[in-house]
């Protein structure tokens, strides 16, 4: 007896998305590391380390609080719960900016154009991701889009005076 999902099941939860971003990422890895500068530029490898180390702060802020309804894939599992505490009270998806701001680090460190590039090309990736999540989200909770208003997709806002909103 077979218990593994169809194949179709794997692109009903959004098995695409997760293909394409592990192209991306395994991409700026690899080429950071075949097209790497020659390592002169202190102050850039530095900026890279502190985007890294960022990245790795909202990757490990968003694993922690997403506990069990971590997934994979953008289609939230059945049994989860809509999460907006912890980092998620700042960013909605803050393991997608984990990856942005990692990649960005990767390829400052290592001083590498061509992974400059397709870190570059995580950005419109992630905000396509980011929608099609973001519908599958307000379908399963009602109470998403007041979570989304109040809440930026990426780049955690600083409070001030007034009412302006960045959903950037």
């Amino acid at each position: 007896m077979n218990d593994a999902p169809p194949a179709s099941h794997f692109l009903a939860r959004g098995g695409a998305w997760v293909v394409v971003q592990f192209v991306l990422m395994t991409a700026v890895i690899g080429l950071g590391v075949i097209f790497h500068g020659d390592w002169t530029r202190v102050p850039v490898m530095a900026a890279g380390a502190v985007l890294f180390v960022g990245g790795g702060y909202f990757g490990l802020a968003g694993v922690m609080v997403l506990g069990r309804n971590r997934t994979p894939y953008p289609r939230p599992r059945a049994d989860s719960e809509l999460v907006q505490r912890g980092i998620y009270a700042r960013v909605r998806h803050p393991l997608y900016t984990s990856v942005m701001l990692a990649s960005f680090g990767w390829a400052l460190i290592w001083q590498s154009g061509p992974a400059f590039l397709v870190a570059l090309a995580l950005i419109p990736f992630f905000h396509a991701k980011a929608r099609r999540e973001e519908h599958w989200l307000r379908e399963k909770f009602p109470g998403y889009g007041d979570y989304a208003w109040q809440v930026p997709r990426f780049v955690p806002r600083f409070r001030t005076t007034g009412n302006s909103v960045c959903n950037f």
